[in-house]
């Protein structure tokens, strides 16, 4: 029987231990055998490989269902849910757009699409995103500002200043690269990593078809762009390039504008494997792995007012440790719903192993969302009683005129496209 994972067990562990590890085993949440729908790449393809896997002879046909990149921003996400209803409270930095969704902001600076607040829990690359570095703290751009230019500090000889800003770089990884060095910026890998993989794999036919309930034929067009917007009949009512009416798509069809029938059909087949393109998967089960790694935190130093201590490091490595483990309880308690037809079901709790000291056999450890939560305020609490910073509150950024100009410029392209399309 697994034991509960307390704060002595995770300290101890950060200090001698390899890793937590948690594999998982998940079916589709209509059973075994029904189809899922894994994420496509470029040419509408799966990501595909044969794995050697325990018990078997021969490679299996393994297909990924979340990447370790897709893995984090849903635990990162499963963060941001917590710290919106109170529930964590951890260092974050967000740029405020709502004062630009307004009617009284100027044409070039008035969202049509509302943004809201983005954090750097959901921008891509954290907080060395260029969505911080092109908004301000106060009257500065922020990398100029003081908390800046500490980032550009930043080092696993000295991570404070991360720990304090914006800890989940130091647990999911972060590259500086649009900041003032460039691609010299400060690197830190991912401490945690998370992948699901769906086992066994046969690939599917997808099938489309669609009928109109008003029965409009191919032949009642053609169906012309309109000079305001939309579609027209009527070509003096149509929009003209170089004197002639604009047809929508290429001869103008009802289907262009989304009426008519869609003939039932199957998916197109990829020239080298003649797979059905896009067309789900059928697995014997899916697994998700996480790994955490001590030596990864290990290596990370946090010096306040320029002195190290070991007891001080070991305090901010065990937050992070902590805060990987809340976000992974969080983001299983709030479910695998991984994209449209692909829900999957743990066929067991959420349980960990604690890979100790070599030669050591592992141990299970189990604990739920809110024991991992607690977990994490009581590292925390360890962790500012020996002087480390933890912002709980988050710091407020506003985006920069030009920042906001971009953002609307390229919204109103978009609706200029759908309309042209």
């Amino acid at each position: 029987m697994a034991e509960s994972l307390n704060l002595n067990t995770l300290q101890d562990a950060v200090r001698h231990g390899a890793a937590l590890r948690c594999r998982t085993t998940l079916q589709p949440a209509g059973g075994p055998g029904t189809k899922v729908f894994p994420p496509t790449y470029s040419g509408a393809v799966y990501a595909t490989e044969k794995r050697r896997l325990p018990g078997s002879d021969e490679p299996v046909e393994c297909v990924l269902l979340d990447s370790v990149q897709s893995q984090a921003n849903r635990m990162e996400d499963a963060l941001q849910q917590a710290v919106d209803n109170g529930r964590v409270k951890i260092p974050i930095i967000e740029v405020d757009f709502t004062s630009y969704e307004g009617d009284d902001q100027p044409e070039d600076m008035r969202l049509l699409d509302p943004v809201g607040k983005i954090s750097s829990l959901q921008a891509p690359h954290r907080i060395a995103d260029a969505i911080l570095r092109d908004s301000l703290l106060g009257d500065k751009p922020f990398r100029d500002s003081e908390v800046g230019q500490r980032l550009g500090q930043v080092r696993s000889g000295d991570a404070t200043a991360l720990f304090e800003l914006c800890p989940t770089a130091l647990l999911f990884g972060m590259w500086d690269s649009t900041g003032p060095k460039g691609g010299l910026g400060a690197k830190f890998e991912r401490a945690m990593v998370s992948e699901i993989v769906g086992i066994n794999a046969a690939y599917g036919v997808k099938t489309s078809s669609r009928i109109d309930p008003l029965a409009i034929q191919l032949k009642a067009g053609p169906l012309f762009h309109a000079e305001g917007g939309g579609w027209t009949l009527d070509e003096a009512q149509a929009r003209h390039e170089k004197k002639k009416p604009m047809m929508m798509g290429k001869d103008g069809r009802p289907s262009e504008a989304n009426h008519g029938n869609i003939v039932p059909s199957l998916s197109e087949t990829d020239r080298k494997t003649q797979q059905y393109l896009a067309g789900g998967v059928t697995i014997d089960h899916a697994e998700q792995t996480i790994v955490l790694s001590f030596p990864c935190l290990r290596r990370l130093r946090f010096p306040v007012d320029g002195e190290c201590i070991k007891d001080r490091d070991t305090a901010a490595q065990t937050v992070l440790a902590a805060l990987g483990i809340c976000s992974a309880a969080l983001a299983a308690e709030a479910g695998l719903d991984l994209r449209s037809r692909c829900l999957l079901w743990p066929t067991e709790p959420l349980t960990w192993e604690l890979l100790g000291r070599a030669g050591e056999e592992p141990s299970e450890l189990s604990i739920e969302a809110e024991a991992a939560v607690a977990l994490l305020n009581d590292a925390v609490e360890e962790a500012t009683k020996l002087g480390l910073p933890w912002q709980t509150q988050p710091l407020s950024l506003t985006p920069s005129d030009q920042l906001v100009k971009l953002v609307v410029k390229s919204q109103r392209l978009a609706v200029q496209q759908s309309e042209e399309e």
